[in-house]
This record gives structure tokens, C-alpha cells and sequence, in this order.
């Protein structure tokens, strides 16, 4: 640096977030700068998925939300009335679940109080211990509107919740039915698909025998049927036995009868294509309550759903079924017990088939099953098996409401980026079953039906409306149940800006710009407000839907607290700075893959904050301050003209990469120039010469720096906004995104993008050569290009301190030992007499050249071996390869060097 960098500066010596980060995110949220008023601006809107009331911060909501609030602070610094909605979901389960464990450390139970009682216990842990995750969203940084903070139990939400539900209700659209549903023992409700998370577990599987009624035999002459089942405790509702109508063994008795052994209960052989001929006997006992499969193969063969058997209650103990054919010794069993009961019953009976197995010898043992590793249902709260449940419920025509959806994704009115979900999501939404609403909770929108004692139902947003609907008079029962919290959050687009009220906020900003999304809440989020908005508000939620992976281990591993493997987004920000895990979230985030979690490349981009701050800091001490324009300076120099160019180029990639939502290389794009264009070379370039044309663009420069890479990092570039600039009433939150009004100089690009290229072979060649990186070298160019004239004439100080170069002859170099390095045409030659022992170097370089020629070939060949790549642990394989190639680049990078020396 040169005298002048001793100047005072306003900038720490050190960069330190945490205390940076705390002041900027209150001042933002006090001054309303997240939500500046622009009325007549162009509107973007996005809406956060709320997360749960009772959540925390964990990583994925960290990518989420940072890939949000990068977009939103792109979109206001472009000028844009740009709203974020932000707001949590009442997470009827998770909620009820932390109330009545709060209760019991007090030992009260929900059941000791009335549901009024319950509900205010509920909003008060809600006020009180409810807005953690709220807390923790500005810890990183997020700039969401927290002036209209939505919550799903509001009064103008809950009110939207009542209108659609009755407004389906009437249309057809929600109707009561008895169907299976995923039942939790454990919380005594129903939950769905995404409450329900499949483990391995090891298991049995059982064969029995069951017989033929009415003397009647296959054409085998067998008396029985076999079928096998994991869950034996479920025949004591079976209603079939389902076989292939195209298996030729069983073609004789179909349409005859089976007599059940443990409940002696008489069913029908049917034939359904559910039933694999090629698997185990080909036939399969039908439970149509308890199994989603078997629900639909008894609908098949025309049991109406009423009329299904059910042998379990809400907590899944045995009770008896409507033909009273369950014997007494079941009754009020666990199912688990009834499990075993039932497997010692058929065994004593002569009806298990033993499971034989043979040892080394030949011997053979039989065993009362065979083990199986089964893929169980859990309720992920709840923790217990998860039971297939005959009950009635609330559903939604799910079917039609898919149907405006369809076309809008095919039409292009809705873009799902990557484009390569699309199939996944047709496929769902063209095969999509009706939508279970209801849930046997407390909390949560309670649902607006209430029965007449002729078992009447009426459907209306008050109790005073359905009185009318009933008749004066008529004694009305409100439904107990509550509306799942998926039903809710599908208006969010559009409730939380005052619908069904017609609001200023439901013109302007419905359809939203955009929504992220992780890809995992496709179908229980996104897809339901694709429905709900379009059914309602008769537009699409918005043209485009960006849908990311999930941030998994470093080794790729899903992450969960059973594997020890979660990682602290707060711990992260502690120690790096919010900024540098937002950006590592964003280079990270390539459409279409999961992030892999990688604390080294946190911590990188932590030096990266590091490295923009000490720029910032020698731009201080160099007299260089804030600009005071927006457009570029006038600049005469190649530099300053180059430095412009380059900023343009920047900029222009960044502005394609945001349009097309491709986050990894927007962040890349703004790393890329800042690290090397900016700080590495072109503060290299103009040290020991800043003049006031130098000054003017330096600072534009940076300038265009903060403003391009806060959506990124909006807490270091805030901070260095105000300390290089006397503007507190232009906060770079608010400010203009970059409009350089000025074109690349390919004159001054190709002359320093010249110097660039032959700084950087001199490093690599003294690199190679073992050179000190400071020694001075004399350099010969007998035939200059007319590039090589014009840069070396115009920048002698840079050749001499930058390149190291004391002298370039336009001649032939000496004869002797030299070494050559090329900079676009131009090949220069350095004579080595006397800098270094030419013969040791060859044979340094000789010995490093034969070894790793000798290890890459070894790597080859063990990568070409099948045995090796198919067999080996993945880490070894992969270590091989990553060997190979540092190997293969040594050869090449020594065989240069070698060269070099002539």
C-alpha cells in the first residue's frame, strides 16, 4: 500500500458481525425500511411458508428463507413495492401437543377442563412463548413486512377459513364420508400424508391356512386357501380373500365361501387384479377397514363403505365389530396383543403354516414366521404405528379443484422451476384421492357444521345462521372436529391480505410474484393453493413457483436428530456471521439438487466478508469515498475504463441469473468479481497511482459492489454503505439497484485483460520453478503484438510491481537456460542463468514428475476395476478418483515446468 494508506479510517480493523447484525436488522424494522411506501410502484409480493408457532430455526428453513429474502431485496432495490407476508401456522397438533404437556408437568389433564378453557391456555402460550422462530428469522436477516404479521388463527384469517369452507360445502365441493384414513393412536386423531414418516423395522410375516366352507376344494383338491399377512390381529375384521381373475388355480372358487377360523365369520372369494398371482400363494385376506389397499378392493367387490367392518377404537384396542363375531377373550386387547393372541389361537388350531428353514447340514427347523424388515407408518409426533382407521370425515373434491391447476401448469400461467417437477406433479394431481379436512383436535378452525338430532347437518359461518337453516326450534350439536391446518395455509396467498374483504392490498398484490418452496410441501401447500386461489379468486397464485432441495449432510445424508447429524443454523450464524451462511446458501443452491452441507464453505465465505472489508478499508485510507453519482464515472485510464466494463459484464449476468432464479450462479457471478476483479487485481493495479479519476471510479465501483451483493450479504454491506458515505437518508436497503449507463471498453478490456494474463503465468511459472514470488525478473519479447506494445508502454509501474517484471526488451533473449510464458499471442522468454541450479531443478522436477505418473497410473487402474468401484465403501471409490485427478494434474502441471527449462 502506499503512504496514504495510513490515513484514519471510520472502518474497525476487524470485521465483527454479531454486533453489526444486531443494530442494522433493529434499525431497519424501526425506520419500516422493509416495507418502504411506494404506492405507486410496480408490485412484488412473496408470502413466507409459515412455519409452525411452535418452531424453531432449523437449516432447511434457513435456505428457504434466505432464498426469499434475496429475491425480495433484489426486488426493492429495483424499486419495486416490494411486500414480503410473513406469519406462522397454528400447528393444531404440535400446538395441542406442547399445551397439554405444559398442563401435565402441572397435572392437569386436557380432558380435567372445557374446550373454552383449553383454547385461552393455548393463546396464552401463544403470546407468551409463541414467537421464537419469529425471533430467529431476524437473526438471519430476513426483511419480511413485520407490520402485517399474519398468524392462521387471526380473526380476519379465521373468517376467511369459515367463508370457504361453507362456500365448498354448498358448492358440492366438501362433503362427509367414511373412508380410511391414517389414524394416530397416540393423539387420537387423524393426520396426514406428511405426518406420517416410514421406518424400517424388522418383522414378521405369517402364513396361514384358511379353509374352504361348504366341503368345497380347489381342483388340487386342497381344502384351504393360503394367504400371508404382517398384521394377523386384522382378520378379525376380514370380509374376502382376493385372487388374480386370471390365476387358473383358483378360477374354480371364486364366488365361494371361507370360513374364518377365529371368528368363524363366512366371506366371499373375489377376484381382483390386487392380487399378484406371481407372489407368495397369489392370494391376499381382505381387511377393507384397516388397510388402504383392501379399501379399495372391498369397494370393488360392492361392500359400501357403512358396512365395513370395524375392530379397533380411537386408541387402537379391539372392540367388537358390527356382526358381533369377535370372540370376548380379544375385546379391549392392544392390537399388538390381539397380534399374538390370534397367532397362538391359528397355531393351536393347526391353521399357521411354519416358516421352515434349512442349515448348513441340511436340517431343517420350523419357525412360526418368517422375518421381514417392514416399511411401517409412524406419526411423527405422536411416535407410535400409525393405523389405517374406518372412519367418518370432512372432505374435499380434491379431484375438481386439481382440474384449474392442470391446465395453468400446461398452459405456462404457472411455470414450476425446475421444469423437471412438472411430471412429478401431473402424476399427482391427476391420480389425487379426496382430501381428508377434519382432525379430532381442539385447537385448530373448528369446523362449521352442526347436527340436528335426525342427524341432519348444517353448514353456515355462524351458529345463528345454521339455527336458521335447521328451523326455529331444532336442537343443533356442533361438530367437535378441526380443520386440518393445510386447509388453512392454502388461502395464504390471498387471506392474508384481507380477503374475503375487497382491500387495496388483495388488488395490488394477488397474484403474488412468487413462491419458494421446498419441493417436499409440493402437494400439501403449494398444489392446495394453487387450488383454493384459483377456485376462489379465479387467478392463479402466482406465474411462478420455485421449488429447492433439502440441505443435507455433508455426506449426503438426510438430517435428523436420531443420526446425530442436524446442524444449528444459529450456532452457524454465531460463529461465521448471517452473511456468510446466506451466501453459502445461495452458491450452494443449483436447481433441481440438495445443498450438502459443508461448514468450510461457510467459514470461506466468512473470509470473503473479510476480504470485501479490508478493499473497504484501504479504499478509505486511499481517499476513496462513497460516489456521487449513480452512472459511471468519465475515465481515460485502461484500468478505470476495464474496471467499468467489468462491473457492466457483472452486473448483466447477475441480472440474468435473478430472472431465471438460478441462485448458485448469481451468487458466483458477484463472488467472481468482487474477490478477483475488484480486490485482487484491479486494487493491484492502481496502488502508488490513485489520482482523482482513479478515486471517482473506485468508489463508484464499490458502490455498485454493495448494492449488487446486498441482496446476499445485506448486514456487512449496510455497515460499509454508511461508513464510506455521509447518506443516512439513503440507506442502501432502499437504494438503486446499479444503472452503470455505460458500455465494456474492449480496448481496455483486451490491454488488462493481457496484464492479468501474464501476472498470472509469471506466478504460476516461479510457482513451479520454486522462484520467490518478489524476485524480479528482466524479460525478452522479439515480436510484440500490438496489445503487448500499447500495455506494456501505458502501465510501466504495473509491470514492475504487479508482474515483477524490471525490464521487457522487444528483442531475443540471450542464449542459456530460460524459461517461456505466454500472455494471449504474445510468448515471452526469462532467462534463468543464475537464478536458479538448472540441472537440479530438471531433476527435482523429474523424480516429482515420475512419481505421480507412477500413482495416477496405479489409481487407473484400480478405478477400471469393477471389483474395486462396485464393491469398495463409496468414501474409498470416491478418495481413489480425487487421488487420480490431483495426480493427472500434477503430471501435467510438472511436464510444463519441465518444458520450461527447455
Amino acid at each position: 500500500m502506499s503512504d496514504a494508506d495510513t490515513r484514519p479510517t471510520n472502518l474497525p480493523k476487524t470485521f465483527d458481525p454479531a454486533g453489526i447484525e444486531a443494530r442494522w436488522y433493529a434499525h431497519w424494522e424501526h425506520n419500516g425500511l422493509f416495507r418502504p411506501e411506494r404506492p405507486d410502484a410496480e408490485a412484488f409480493t412473496i408470502v413466507n411458508p409459515p412455519p409452525n408457532v411452535t418452531g424453531s430455526l432449523h437449516i432447511g428453513h434457513a435456505l428457504d428463507n434466505t432464498l426469499q429474502d434475496i429475491v425480495i431485496r433484489y426486488e426493492r432495490l429495483r424499486g419495486k413495492d416490494a411486500l414480503w407476508v410473513v406469519g406462522t401456522d397454528h400447528a393444531g397438533i404440535a400446538t395441542q401437543m406442547v399445551v397439554e404437556r405444559n398442563l401435565a408437568s402441572q397435572g392437569v389433564k386436557r380432558t380435567d377442563m372445557s374446550r373454552e378453557e383449553f383454547i385461552a391456555n393455548v393463546w396464552e402460550w401463544k403470546e407468551e412463548s409463541g414467537g421464537t422462530i419469529t425471533r430467529q428469522l431476524r437473526r438471519l436477516g430476513c426483511s419480511m413486512d413485520w407490520s402485517r404479521e399474519q398468524f392462521t388463527m387471526d380473526e380476519h384469517f379465521s373468517k376467511a377459513v369459515l367463508k370457504v369452507f361453507v362456500d365448498l360445502y354448498n358448492q358440492g365441493l366438501i362433503y362427509r364420508d367414511k373412508r380410511l384414513v391414517n389414524w394416530d393412536p397416540a393423539l387420537g386423531t387423524a393426520i396426514s400424508d406428511l405426518e406420517v414418516e416410514t421406518r424400517e423395522v424388522q418383522g414378521s410375516f405369517w402364513h396361514f391356512r384358511y379353509p374352504l366352507a361348504d366341503g368345497v376344494t380347489l381342483e388340487s383338491g386342497q381344502d384351504y386357501i393360503e394367504v400371508a399377512t404382517t398384521r394377523p390381529e386384522t382378520m378379525l375384521a376380514d370380509m374376502a380373500v382376493a385372487v388374480h381373475p386370471d390365476d387358473e388355480r383358483y378360477a374354480s372358487v371364486i364366488g365361494k365361501e371361507i370360513l374364518q377360523p377365529i371368528t368363524g365369520r363366512r366371506f366371499r372369494i373375489v377376484a381382483d387384479e390386487h392380487a399378484d398371482p406371481e407372489l407368495g400363494s397369489g392370494a391376499v385376506k381382505i381387511t377393507p377397514g384397516h388397510d388402504f389397499n383392501d379399501f379399495e378392493v372391498g369397494k370393488r367387490a360392492g361392500i359400501a363403505a357403512g358396512d365395513m367392518l370395524n375392530m379397533l377404537d380411537g386408541k387402537a384396542g379391539v372392540v367388537q365389530t358390527a356382526d358381533g363375531l369377535v370372540p370376548d377373550e380379544y375385546l379391549g386387547l392392544d392390537r399388538f396383543e390381539a397380534r399374538t393372541l390370534v397367532v397362538q389361537r391359528m397355531k393351536e388350531a393347526g391353521f399357521l403354516i411354519p416358516h421352515v428353514t434349512k442349515d448348513a447340514e441340511g436340517n431343517e427347523t420350523e419357525h412360526d414366521a418368517e422375518p421381514r424388515t417392514i416399511a411401517t407408518p409412524y406419526g411423527d409426533r405422536g411416535g407410535v404405528v400409525i393405523e389405517p382407521w374406518l372412519t367418518d370425515q370432512w372432505y374435499v373434491d380434491a379431484a375438481t379443484l386439481a382440474q384449474g391447476p392442470i391446465e395453468a401448469v400446461k398452459d405456462g400461467r404457472i411455470e414450476i422451476v425446475p421444469k423437471s417437477w412438472e411430471k412429478t406433479f401431473f402424476n399427482w394431481m391427476e391420480n389425487i384421492q379426496p382430501w381428508c379436512v377434519s382432525r379430532q383436535l381442539w385447537w385448530g378452525h373448528q369446523i362449521p357444521a352442526w347436527y340436528a338430532e335426525d342427524g341432519s347437518v348444517h353448514v353456515a359461518e355462524t351458529e345463528k345462521e345454521a339455527q336458521k337453516l335447521a328451523g326455529e326450534g331444532v336442537k343443533l350439536t356442533r361438530d367437535n372436529d378441526v380443520l386440518d391446518t393445510w386447509f388453512s395455509s392454502a388461502l395464504w396467498p390471498f387471506a392474508t391480505l384481507g380477503w374475503p374483504d375487497d382491500t387495496e392490498l388483495v388488488r395490488k398484490h394477488y397474484p403474488n410474484s412468487l413462491l419458494v418452496s421446498g419441493f417436499d410441501i409440493l402437494f400439501f401447500w403449494d398444489a392446495r393453493m394453487m387450488m383454493q386461489g384459483m377456485h376462489f379468486m379465479k387467478e392463479v397464485p402466482w406465474p411462478r413457483l420455485y421449488l429447492h432441495g433439502l440441505v443435507r449432510a455433508a455426506d449426503g445424508a438426510k438430517m435428523s436428530k436420531s443420526k446425530g447429524n442436524v446442524v444449528d443454523p444459529l450456532g452457524l450464524i454465531d460463529q461465521y456471521g448471517a452473511d456468510a451462511l446466506r451466501f453459502f446458501m445461495a452458491a450452494m443452491e443449483s436447481q433441481g439438487r440438495d445443498v450438502k452441507m459443508d461448514e468450510k464453505r461457510v467459514e470461506g465465505y466468512r473470509n470473503f466478508a473479510t476480504k470485501l472489508w479490508n478493499a473497504a478499508r484501504f479504499c478509505e485510507a486511499n481517499g476513496i469515498a462513497a460516489s456521487t453519482q449513480i452512472a459511471a464515472p468519465q475515465a481515460t485510464s485502461a484500468v478505470n475504463r476495464w474496471i467499468i466494463g467489468e462491473t457492466v459484464a457483472a452486473l448483466k449476468a447477475l441480472d440474468e441469473a435473478m430472472a431465471a432464479l438460478r441462485f448458485d450462479a448469481a451468487a458466483n457471478t458477484i463472488y467472481q468479481f468482487v474477490w478477483a476483479n475488484f480486490c485482487d487485481w484491479y486494487l493491484e493495479l492502481i496502488k502508488g497511482q490513485i489520482d482523482a479519476e482513479t478515486r471517482a471510479v473506485a468508489g463508484w465501483v464499490l458502490d455498485q459492489i454493495l448494492v449488487m451483493l446486498h441482496p446476499f450479504m445485506p448486514f456487512i454491506t449496510e455497515e460499509l454503505w454508511s461508513k464510506l458515505g455521509d447518506r443516512p437518508e439513503y440507506p442502501l436497503i432502499t437504494a438503486r439497484w446499479p444503472q452503470p449507463q455505460a458500455d465494456i471498453d474492449p480496448a481496455a478490456k483486451a490491454e488488462v485483460d493481457w496484464l492479468i494474463a501474464l501476472t498470472t503465468a509469471l506466478r504460476g511459472a516461479k510457482n513451479e520453478l520454486g522462484l520467490a514470488p518478489g524476485a524480479k525478473l528482466e524479460a525478452f519479447l522479439p515480436q510484440p503484438s500490438a496489445t503487448a506494445r500499447e500495455a506494456i508502454a501505458a502501465n510501466p509501474a504495473a509491470l514492475d510491481r504487479v508482474a515483477r517484471l524490471s525490464s521487457v526488451n522487444f528483442a531475443e533473449a540471450p542464449k542459456g537456460a530460460a524459461m517461456q510464458v505466454t500472455a494471449g499471442e504474445d510468448t515471452f522468454v526469462i532467462p534463468l542463468e543464475g537464478l536458479i541450479d538448472i540441472d537440479a531443478e530438471k531433476a527435482r522436477l523429474e523424480k516429482a514428475l515420475a512419481a505421480s505418473q507412477k500413482e495416477a497410473k496405479s489409481l487407473e487402474g484400480r478405478l477400471s476395476n469393477a471389483n474395486f468401484t462396485e464393491r469398495a465403501k463409496p468414501e474409498a471409490v470416491e478418495k481413489a478418483r480425487a487421488d487420480h485427478a490431483h495426480h493427472s494434474a500434477e503430471v501435467e502441471r510438472l511436464t510444463a515446468a519441465l518444458a520450461r527449462l527447455g
